[in-house]
């Protein structure tokens, strides 16, 4: 059984184009993002799109030495699918579906959500809208198999764009479900991209953490808290409904 963390990333968002190219610090948004997953890096893989606008991304791959995988657009869930097959994944291997919207992603958390899935036997496990930790730390974990069946058996638009909608929407009443919550309430804050307020955001989180990757959940929490301006810069934006 093996690790995988699986990235969706394009530069066709339609609220903030070339969102995960932005600049933090002397990085870009994915490329910050890499840094903070360094520990899953021989795993790691990059579902981006075959649209002809992945250039960047792809280069941003080469550079780092990141697995990568150019997919359909529109259908993530079969760009998902055939970057796990791409890498030869099996049945029960672990698969960890990430954004790169999320560039302060945890690799603790995302171990943390890793534990519960094997300790649970869960099915698919999710740190997500209401699990207590701020939007933009969003994991979701389940097997190669389970996305197979997915892949197999999803028959809508919605279910195709959104990759993990067949598992915990559509046959959810089949499947064992678990939730990595918080401990506190820190659900307020929001420190994922996609409107210009959330990059200026980011932007000051990301300064004020001394423009560094390694940082601990505890200490994004303390700064959060110790900056309420912060908050107030994109308070005010809505979460693109799925």
């Amino acid at each position: 059984m093996n690790i995988y963390i699986v990235i969706q990333a394009r530069t066709t968002s339609t609220r903030l184009p070339k969102k995960v190219l932005l600049p933090l610090g002397s990085k870009t948004v994915l490329e910050v993002m890499i840094k903070r997953l360094e520990k899953f890096k021989e795993n790691l893989i990059i579902a981006t799109t075959n649209d002809g606008t992945q250039e960047e991304i792809v280069n941003i791959c080469k550079k780092h030495n990141i697995k990568y995988y150019e997919g359909d657009t529109n259908n993530v869930l079969s760009r998902y699918y055939e970057a796990c097959k791409k890498f030869n994944l099996k049945d029960d291997d672990i698969v960890i579906r990430c954004t790169s919207d999320c560039p302060f992603v945890d690799a603790k958390l995302i171990q943390k959500a890793i534990n519960l899935y094997k300790t649970s036997k869960a099915d698919y496990v999710s740190l997500g809208v209401h699990s207590g930790f701020p939007r933009g730390l969003d994991t979701e974990v389940f097997s190669f198999k389970l996305l197979t069946q997915a892949y197999n058996n999803a028959t809508t638009d919605y279910e195709k764009e959104h990759v993990t909608i067949y598992m915990h929407t559509t046959i959810k009443d089949k499947l064992k479900i678990d939730f990595l919550k918080s401990f506190e309430d820190n659900s307020k804050y929001r420190i994922t991209l996609d409107e210009i307020a959330d990059y200026e955001a980011i932007k000051k989180l990301y300064e004020k953490l001394g423009n560094k990757e390694e940082f601990s959940y505890e200490k994004l929490i303390s700064t959060l808290k110790d900056n309420p301006e912060i908050f107030e810069i994109n308070k005010f934006v809505e979460q693109k409904k799925r």
